[in-house]
């Protein structure tokens, strides 16, 4: 729950949110007499305080598994810059596990076409991304998970299981000093764990709105992650626990 105190303006946007989980810019303008810079103010309180998620145009609740398309616009600035940093580290001849989400998407945007790597994945926006980029590209097939674009399951563990990968870069909808990195879904969690057993380098993507976070299944314990891309820099006990596992802390 959240210790930062909100104006009465702000609950209000919160109970029209809990009646349909999102509110758009044009929706809060006609409630309130405002200008929408200082709605825009209020969105971004709002989710400092871990209540919601900006979107283009107005924001969602914060929730378990949320849609990929719902995810997509949410910090959208911040989550360039992560994958476009992430792709240029990566080196001629390596192979790269990139897993489903709308921040690792932007590292499939920002490769360049005929780069040469072999990229892995088992998401469909992944692939769709790097179709005609004539990029190697290895999909992962399995159970698909309609809310993420993802392939799950033991078919998609067999095919894993087998590859030896450089680099995996995955994210997560969390990251605590008791927990770890967590995600809440449990298919795709058992599918982050094996490719971290499987790479050489392990690489986790998220958004300062995670930091501090815990979802319900953890993958990855600090020690596990050789690297993290985010968008600011974690304090206090996070980052004191970073710093002891050796976590090599980009910010983007």
């Amino acid at each position: 729950m959240s210790t930062i105190p909100l104006n009465p303006r702000q609950q209000q946007i919160l109970e029209r949110m809990a009646l349909d989980g999102e509110v758009k810019l044009v929706e809060l303008k006609a409630m309130f007499d405002v200008t929408e810079m200082t709605l825009r103010r209020d969105l971004e309180k709002l989710e400092l305080a871990g209540l919601l998620r900006r979107t283009f145009g107005g924001a969602i609740l914060i929730g378990n598994d949320i849609a990929l398309k719902d995810r997509t616009g949410v910090m959208m600035e911040e989550k360039m810059r992560m994958g476009q940093r992430a792709a240029a580290s990566l080196q001629a001849g390596e192979s790269v596990f990139i897993d489903g989400g709308s921040t690792t998407l932007q590292i499939a945007r920002f490769l360049q076409p005929e780069m040469d790597v072999t990229v892995i994945t088992n998401a469909l926006n992944i692939a769709t991304e790097l179709l005609n980029k004539q990029i190697p590209t290895i999909v992962v097939g399995g159970m698909l998970v309609n809310r993420t674009a993802t392939m799950v399951g033991p078919m998609t563990a067999s095919w894993l299981g087998s590859m030896a990968i450089d680099r995996v870069f995955v994210g997560t909808t969390g990251l605590s000093v008791k927990h770890g990195f967590s995600n809440s879904n449990m298919h795709e969690t058992e599918i982050k764990r094996l490719v971290i057993r499987q790479a050489a380098e392990v690489n986790v993507m998220m958004d300062h709105t995670k930091l501090g976070m815990k979802d319900l299944f953890s993958f990855a314990t600090m020690g596990e992650v050789d690297r993290l891309f985010t968008d600011r820099e974690p304090d206090g006990e996070l980052a004191a626990a970073l710093r002891q596992e050796s976590v090599d802390v980009v910010v983007c």
